[in-house]
């Protein structure tokens, strides 16, 4: 047995959207293929302007180029997240300022965001952790008071809603991500999406290498020339014929992975119930979508114990980030502000199990069974065995 901790998906359309993009002899960016994929983000995210990327990482960078981040701004995010969050603010000149999360949706806490704001702070990027929002009213609101722009690094959280809204559409900005381990993929690739209308301009500027190409192909100048600081940002048009096989069926996909996200849920609940495990925490105002499952565990040797013991067994289960504040870099180029102790304490403790659309139901009950006996001698449930009962 062996289940990889993220299994492709596919849809059946992606070979034949990609023969198309071939056969039309436009495979560079910004073809048919990219403006579908970007008209179907307007639409389901309700943004100004959405601009197809060759990673999320390069939407965070796009992000911060129009936030105007100069040399000793400073940033405020968590540490708890990727390290491209943090890395597109420094490529700028800027301090990332790392703030603790909270312990119940492993999110930016955002009751500590304004105790670290200074007179150099530009800026807020909250992380949609697992695809859960971020709580994006409290974080608005501390924004317009100190005049601050948000970005959402919504890199997990495609179609996922906080109160109804689509994450993603309450910041200023906000960058996605459809990188292989994503729930909807390409492969590599991501997308910035503009909120604030007098953005949009200037992000197509710096999307296409820093001129004004999309002007002129419009007819609204008659040649382009280099107007302003840019990068080649765009995908292919391979990655975008892939991309829009995978939005056509976006709705089942995530219902599929809900569905398997749900059986987890119902199966440890019984850990829970012991204390031999935590299960995650969704708000109910959270509509989420199912992208990651993980337990938090009681300590880092039952955590690495448990590893072990689904490695063994061919489950490719894993941890996740290293906390950025700890990081070298983290440590030369951020500072920290407040206490870091929910991240320094969950960070230890969690493990990610696979989870994909294209897992079957028999290989989730796998997984279940093996984590069950993994952690069975570590509960207090008597003579009775556990058995997953999804």
């Amino acid at each position: 047995m062996h289940i990889p901790f993220a299994k492709l998906h596919t849809t059946g359309q992606e070979l034949e959207y990609i023969q198309q993009a071939i056969a039309s002899g436009h495979i560079t960016g910004d073809g048919s293929f990219t403006k579908r994929c970007q008209a179907w983000l307007e639409s389901t995210i309700g943004c100004q302007k959405a601009l197809l990327t060759h990673s999320c990482t390069a939407a965070l960078e796009m992000a911060v180029i129009l936030a105007d981040i100069q040399p000793g701004d400073e940033v405020i995010l968590p540490s708890y997240t990727f390290v491209s969050t943090a890395n597109a603010v420094v490529l700028r000149g800027g301090v990332p300022v790392f703030v603790d999360i909270r312990p119940d949706t492993l999110n930016l806490d955002e009751s500590k965001i304004e105790a670290a704001i200074t007179p150099k702070t530009k800026a807020i990027m909250p992380v949609h952790y697992a695809g859960v929002g971020c709580e994006m009213p409290t974080i608005r609101a501390i924004a317009d008071q100190y005049n601050l722009l948000v970005i959402e690094d919504a890199a997990q959280a495609s179609m996922s809603r906080y109160s109804g809204q689509p994450l993603g559409s309450q910041g200023h900005m906000a960058a996605f991500s459809f990188h292989a381990t994503k729930n909807i993929v390409s492969g590599e690739g991501g997308a910035l999406v503009i909120n604030d209308p007098t953005l949009v301009k200037r992000a197509e500027i710096i999307w296409e290498k820093g001129t004004n190409r999309s002007q002129f192909f419009r007819g609204e100048v008659d040649k382009y020339t280099w107007v302003d600081i840019g990068s080649s940002y765009l995908p292919s048009e391979l990655v975008a014929a892939f991309l829009w096989a995978q939005f056509q069926q976006a709705e089942q996909i995530i219902e599929q992975r809900l569905n398997l996200w749900n059986r987890y849920h119902k199966a440890f609940a019984e850990l829970e119930l012991h204390q031999v495990a935590r299960r995650p925490r969704i708000p109910l105002h959270c509509q989420h979508n199912g992208h990651i499952y993980h337990l938090l565990l009681n300590d880092l040797e039952t955590r690495s114990r448990l590893l072990a013991h689904l490695k063994a067994q061919g489950i490719q289960a894993t941890f996740h980030y290293v906390p950025l504040h700890s990081a070298p870099a983290g440590q030369k180029y951020g500072r920290v502000a407040g206490d870091m102790s929910v991240t320094n304490d969950l960070s230890d403790r969690i493990l990610r199990l696979p989870l994909s659309s294209s897992l079957t139901v028999a290989e989730v009950d796998q997984i279940i069974a093996c984590v069950l006996d993994g952690l069975s001698d570590r509960a207090i449930l008597g003579s009775a065995s556990m058995v997953a009962t999804p």
